[in-house]
Formats: C-alpha cells, sequence, structure tokens
C-alpha cells in the first residue's frame, strides 16, 4: 500500500464445480488463475497508460512481462463491459509495424470519436474481414450501417471493404496519393541522376570491396542533394531550396516538368468539391501524355482511384486521424518492448487510445 508492503492471507478452498471438475473457488478479490487482486491490476493497468515502464516495475515491484499480463487482463475485462463497436459509421483503416520482419498490425479508428475500436496482428485480407466478421457479431446489421471508409488505397483494405460493405463511400488519403506522386517524382531525380554520373560527372574515391569507388560531382552531386527541394511543399522552401529549384528548371526541363505534375496533383485536394473532378481529369490527361515513364504509370493508378479521390475532397476525410494514433501507438510499441506477444501491446494501445482508461482503485 504505497510504500507499505502488504500480505494477504485468505482461504481458496477447492470445489467440485458441475462443469469444470475439481478447482480453486472463485473469490470476489482477484480474477480466477491471476496471481495479484483486482486492485493490484487496476492499479498497473493506469500506471501503463500514464508511466515509464521503469517507474511501474519499480514501484509495484513486478517484472515487465507480468505488466503485459495484467494490462491484458485487464483490458478483456473492460472489452466485456464495454461495446467498442458500437454506433461506427465513418471509420478509418490502417496497418503499422509493431516489430521487425515485417510485424504488422491492422488498426481501425472511428473518425466521429477518434478512438481506437479495434486492431489485430496482420495485413491482409483475412485480418479486415476479421474486423468485418466482430463487427457483425457485435451487432446485426452494423456493416450497413457503415457510410464512409478511408485508407490509403490498398488492394487488400478496398477489396474487403467493397465486399462487406458495398454502399460505403470509399475515400482515398490524400496524403498517401500525393505520396505515389512523390515516388514517382523520385524516380525521375534518380534517373537524371544516374545518368550525370554515366555522363562523367564522378571522380575516383579509392578501394571498397575489390573494385574502385566513385563519388558524384557537379551536377550529379546537385542531384543528389536536392531532393528533399524537390519533395516539400512550396511553402515551406527555404530560400537555398528555391534557388535549387531554379537551377533543376534551367538545366533539366524534364525532372522540373515531374516536379510540376507531383504540385498540380496536390493543388487538387485545395480545390473546390465542383472544380476538383474537371482539375482531375486534365491532370491525368497531362500525366498521359508527358512522357515521363513514372507518371504515366501513375495516372492509370489516379484514374483507378478517381472515385475514391473525388470521395475525399467532397466529404473532407482523410487517414490523418489514423495517422495521428499511428504515431501514439509507435510510442506505446517502444513502451511495450519485451512483451511476450501482440496481445499485450494491443491491450495496452485500446486502454490508452480507445476511450475506456482505467481508473485508480476507489476512485471515481
Amino acid at each position: 500500500m504505497g510504500t507499505v508492503r502488504v500480505l494477504l492471507e485468505a482461504d481458496a478452498p477447492r470445489v467440485n464445480c458441475p462443469t469444470h471438475g475439481p478447482t480453486v473457488r472463485q473469490i470476489p478479490w482477484a480474477r480466477h488463475g491471476a496471481g495479484h487482486t483486482r486492485s493490484f491490476d487496476q492499479q498497473v493497468a493506469w500506471l501503463a497508460t500514464q508511466c515509464s515502464k521503469k517507474a511501474i516495475t519499480e514501484l509495484m515491484r513486478i517484472a515487465w512481462r507480468t505488466v503485459g499480463s495484467i494490462v491484458t487482463r485487464v483490458w478483456s475485462d473492460t472489452a466485456a463491459g464495454a461495446d467498442a463497436l458500437a454506433d461506427l459509421t465513418r471509420i478509418g483503416i490502417d496497418e503499422i509495424s509493431y516489430k521487425r520482419r515485417h510485424k504488422y498490425l491492422t488498426v481501425v479508428v472511428d473518425h466521429d470519436s477518434g478512438r481506437l475500436v479495434w486492431a489485430s496482428p496482420g495485413r491482409d485480407r483475412a485480418t479486415v474481414r476479421a474486423f468485418f466478421d466482430a463487427l457483425e457479431a457485435s451487432g446485426a446489421g452494423r456493416c450497413a450501417r457503415i457510410t464512409h471508409v478511408t485508407a490509403d488505397g490498398a488492394p487488400w483494405i478496398a477489396d474487403v471493404v467493397g465486399e462487406r460493405c458495398p454502399t460505403a463511400i470509399r475515400c482515398a488519403d490524400p496524403f498517401h496519393v500525393v505520396g505515389w506522386a512523390s515516388d514517382a517524382l523520385d524516380a525521375v531525380r534518380r534517373d537524371a541522376w544516374a545518368n550525370a554520373r554515366r555522363g562523367g560527372h564522378t571522380r575516383s574515391h579509392g578501394w571498397a570491396h575489390g573494385r574502385r569507388a566513385t563519388v558524384s560531382t557537379g551536377p550529379a552531386l546537385a542531384l543528389r542533394r536536392v531532393r528533399y527541394a524537390l519533395w516539400k511543399n512550396p511553402e515551406n522552401l527555404t530560400d537555398r531550396q528555391r534557388v535549387k529549384l531554379q537551377w533543376i528548371a534551367t538545366t533539366d526541363p524534364r525532372l522540373y516538368r515531374a516536379y510540376l505534375l507531383k504540385e498540380g496533383l496536390r493543388t487538387i485536394f485545395k480545390l473546390p468539391a465542383d472544380h476538383a473532378a474537371e482539375a482531375l481529369d486534365r491532370w491525368i490527361a497531362w500525366a498521359r501524355r508527358s512522357r515521363i515513364e513514372s507518371f504515366v504509370t501513375l495516372q492509370r493508378r489516379i484514374a483507378g482511384h478517381r472515385e475514391q479521390i473525388l470521395a475525399a475532397i467532397t466529404h473532407g476525410l482523410s487517414n490523418g486521424l489514423i495517422e495521428s494514433v499511428n504515431t501514439k501507438i509507435r510510442l506505446i510499441t517502444r513502451i511495450a518492448f519485451g512483451f511476450a506477444n501482440p496481445a499485450a501491446l494491443i491491450a495496452l494501445a485500446m486502454l490508452t487510445l480507445g476511450g475506456h482508461r482505467p481508473t485508480l482503485p476507489d476512485r471515481q
């Protein structure tokens, strides 16, 4: 109790249960099979959402893996008494890496409340189907109540959403769409850099791995260092980066045209909904005629997601809220390093971000 150690002693007689056979009798102040009281579990769960790993383990005198087991138990009881999937109409679906070797969580966030409502290991169609199965199991007809779904355009999300929520409006996340254009632009920059190196803008830099190493010089070096100026929004450019863009416009018109294509696509998301459709069609035609391979490929992808892009502009939805939750989950992932399985990580994330934060024992 605070800094005073208290030892509890109570009889726990064995009984002959008609269902489970001989077993220890249920006690009111601890969960069955747990080594700690309910109040202890509740205080550890509260600390886990508020404090660092070191503070919890030293204060409560328990191992970090024990914290994971306690958090899992507390969330299991909380989830049993609260319907986390109630009243969902507008949701966002995304994935986040939680461990090396391509270990991912699929997360679902409620756009209206900002809560994390569901998470599960995996990043495939089966994982998304598991969410809709849980949604339908929690209440008949709930899948049909979903009106808007935002995602990053991944087929494994879009296919299942179209299958389970055919009437929902699917919105493509603007950040990811502009990210596709940035990737296409960077492919053009790398081609320009490689061409400059092949043109002789290199110098010897000794030997490495049994062969002569070279480094970029002149235009090749400038193209290597210009990528941040190409990626940033024009309003955020420094004076030095603006000079670099002017140099590109003068020396490499093809790369500068790719930059204008990227900025043109980004500008579409700032337009009113009644002008965005025409602007998007004009951009697709411009990219198709650009003779820049990466943007010719991109315009096909944009054309395939045209309805979702326009829906995002019309309804003003994006995955920005989901990305904010993902950032907090990344912090929780660092705190949860050492848990034996992802269930404890998910439990801690749901207790912290799901709108059901634990309270201290005997307090409102």
